[in-house]
């Protein structure tokens, strides 16, 4: 389900985000420039992150990894929502205040300092009221991992806003509003249309998941959105996104290629 769903009059500016949705980039790789500084005072490892306290105050080093869109909010410069990414793990940051112009050079693989509080929203763990340092210098896009054979178990959520792959997974019926089988939905319920989220069935050894094209952070004209309408029930699928959660498992897919 969309998360913290807004009324369109109250959006002044949605700037979509299409770098990492499927089909016209080139495959994830890992650019780290060497450093040698001394770490920071306070900041944390990702195992320190996991760690910590709900409603604490977190400092981490992440890298840009998708955007998914840049709006206008009285009171602030614009805010953005980042999926990110370091060499140890990952996080999800809502809403971060930042302007038009900084938005646009975070581009994928761009180095920042965030400080904010961890929070959870239906499972998910994010990064909120956060604060932000562009650095310069180190690069890092992050590849995809593997997590098939996780599905189903407790240590895939180790792996929560990674980066990550799902391999031969066969496309599964869902109901639409008039009771008949669809490869995918618009909306979570049937009840979108074109250029709404996208939500599709898929399955691993007997067991179903529901996999999610966010239309913020791809919309209708990228290639996954394009790829999933084209879906048939019974496909066999490879893809790539991001692991978001929603209540369990809901990963937002950025590249699906049949197989």
């Amino acid at each position: 389900m969309k998360k913290r769903i807004m009324a369109a009059a109250a959006i002044s500016a949605l700037i979509l985000a299409a770098t990492a949705c499927g089909g016209n980039q080139p495959a994830a790789t890992t650019t780290t420039a060497a450093t040698t500084a001394a770490p920071e005072e306070g900041i944390m490892s990702h195992a320190d992150y996991a760690a910590a306290d709900l409603e604490a105050e977190v400092k981490v080093y992440t890298y840009v990894q998708a955007k998914q869109g840049w709006w206008e909010k009285e009171g602030t410069g614009g805010v953005a929502t980042f999926y990110t990414q370091a060499q140890d793990g990952a996080y999800f940051i809502y809403d971060m205040p930042c302007s038009k112009e900084d938005y646009d050079k975070m581009t994928p693989g761009t180095k920042i300092k965030v400080t904010g509080y961890k929070v959870e929203w239906e499972g998910e763990v994010e990064i909120m009221d956060a604060k932000y340092e562009i650095i310069d210098g180190d690069t890092f896009t992050a590849v995809a991992y593997d997590v098939t054979d996780l599905l189903g178990k407790d240590e895939l959520i180790d792996h929560q806003n990674e980066l990550v792959s799902f391999k031969g997974m066969k496309v599964e019926a869902k109901k639409d509003a008039d009771g008949n089988d669809a490869a995918f939905l618009y909306s979570w319920d049937g009840s979108g249309e074109d250029g709404s989220d996208l939500y599709f069935d898929v399955s691993k050894d007997g067991k179903t998941y529901t996999f999610t094209v966010e239309s913020y952070l791809c919309g209708k004209d990228t290639d996954v959105y394009k790829a999933v309408k084209s879906l048939q029930i019974g496909d066999t699928i490879d893809m790539e996104g991001f692991l978001y959660w929603y209540k369990g498992v809901n990963p937002h897919i950025t590249s699906v290629t049949k197989v």
